[in-house]
Order: structure tokens, then sequence, then C-alpha cells
């Protein structure tokens, strides 16, 4: 893992791709095409004319529908075809490359869909995309908002060192692209939230219960919230065995560890706001 990403010194903006397309994120996403489309390309007979490959209507589909051109400028090669459908994509524009991504999947032959698909989630996740295939549709799997929580609570807890440090942490572990650690990142998300309790009651055995606790002595708490945070008391309450069944699933992902991390940074807002109005 990287220096800039063990300090937190990497925007959670950078880290998750919400409105941008890194090298590795669009390389990867191209591969998937090359492996999942480009070297599946078959003929209907022996001579391997461009209008006899199993992809040439993914070409006129290209030429007619995605760029607007005029069929009859449609390269006679799938060599040229393909070298101006390559350049394309490494010069567009990162929301053009989805737009792309997602028009290939539409209109690849069928057969190669599910795998083109399978291997472009895994690209997804890997180079840290907000966004996922969900029956063939592109969908955001990351909000602004969540993105904004995670933000705030890296922010505002520059005041509580442990809380801070847990958090950095737990981002860290979350978005390192050679080794994600999805276990720990999750383990350090928790204990932002013990750590903030800790501070919050001055008292170093103090659960998330005591702290709310005492916060609604003096404070009213949404009902609804309220069972948000009894829910999330679940998971970081040891006595309970929620915590270490969870941490004990033999697979954890991105969604699960991303899950954990909104969840505490939305907490750690709440905490550290409520305790504030006292002030």
């Amino acid at each position: 893992m990287l220096f800039s990403k063990r300090k937190g010194f990497v925007s959670v903006r950078d880290t998750i791709q919400k409105d941008s397309m890194d090298e590795p994120l669009r390389s990867g996403l191209w591969n998937a095409m090359h492996i999942c489309i480009w070297k599946q390309i078959e003929y209907s007979r022996y001579e391997q004319y461009f209008e006899q490959a199993n992809v040439y209507g993914l070409f006129q589909h290209y030429w007619h529908n995605y760029f607007k051109r005029p069929l009859d400028n449609l390269p006679h090669d799938i060599e040229s075809a393909h070298r101006v459908v390559r350049k394309y994509f490494f010069e567009c524009k990162w929301y053009e490359a989805y737009d792309f991504i997602e028009f290939t999947a539409s209109y690849c032959p069928e057969n190669m869909a599910p795998e083109f698909i399978k291997f472009c989630n895994h690209i997804f996740e890997k180079e840290l995309s907000a966004y996922r295939f969900v029956d063939g549709v592109l969908t955001d799997i990351t909000s602004e908002e969540e993105v904004a929580s995670i933000e705030e609570a890296i922010d505002t807890s520059s005041k509580f060192s442990g809380v801070n440090q847990h958090l950095k942490r737990a981002l860290a572990l979350l978005s390192d692209r050679k080794q994600p650690d999805y276990r720990n990142s999750i383990k350090e998300s928790i204990s932002a939230v013990e750590s903030l309790c800790k501070c919050l009651t001055e008292d170093d055995k103090a659960t998330l219960g005591a702290a709310l606790n005492r916060i609604e002595k003096s404070h009213q708490i949404h009902p609804a919230f309220k069972k948000a945070l009894s829910n999330l008391y679940g998971f970081t309450n040891d006595s309970g065995g929620i915590r270490h069944a969870l941490l004990e699933e033999d697979i954890l992902t991105y969604v699960d560890a991303k899950f954990m991390l909104v969840s505490c940074s939305s907490f750690v807002n709440y905490m550290i706001g409520k305790a504030g109005e006292k002030n």
C-alpha cells in the first residue's frame, strides 16, 4: 500500500472513482473487450471477410447508433474498424467510456455478453469504480451523499485522533487496489465508532449503548434514527456475537466494507454533531 493511502493523504473522491476514470480502470475495461469480444471473433465461412464476422453487427451498431456515422464509411476490414474504436475509447471523456462499455454490452453477440459483463464488474471492483453492471445496465453503487459522509467524518473527527486514524485506515484498506483487505477495513470502521464512544463519555470502557444513553438524556433523537443506531450497536457489541459472526464470514466484499465505512461515518458525524449542540 502506498504511503499516501496509508496516511490518508488521498481524498475519498480520488479513491472511489465516481466522476473520473484513471488509466488502470480504462485499460482494464479495454482488456475486458479485448478478451471477451475481440479475441472471440469467428467467421461464418472459411474466407475471413469482415462482413462474415460474428462482431460485424456490433460494428454496424457502433457506426449507426453510437458514432452516428454513415455506414458506408465503416472500414471494409476489421483491423481498421478496430483501430477507430480503440482510438476513440482511449481519447474519450470518462463518462463516454462508460457509455461505450454499456453500449457494447447491449449490442455485442448474446453469447459474449455474460462474460463481458462479469469481467467488467471484476475490473470495476478491483479499480474502485463507483459503478457496476446490474441487469445489463451500469448502476451507481456509490452515491454523492455516501462520499460526502466519509469526507465529513474524516474532517470533523480530526480532533479525535483515534477516531480519525481508524476511519483513514478503513478507507486505505478498502482502497488498496493491489491487495484490498475488506475484513480489516470493517474492523477499523467499527473501531472508529468505539473510539468515539470512549471519547464522548470519557470512559475507556464505554460501549455505543452507554454513549447513546448519555446523549439521549439531553437531546431528542428521532425514533427511526435511534433504531438505526441500535442496529449498528449490534455490530459493535462483541458480547452479542453479531460482530464476530460478521467478521468470520468467508467472503467479505467491497460492498460489505463500503457499507460499514459509510454507516460508521454517518454515525460519527451524527454523534459529533449531537455532542456539539451542548457546547
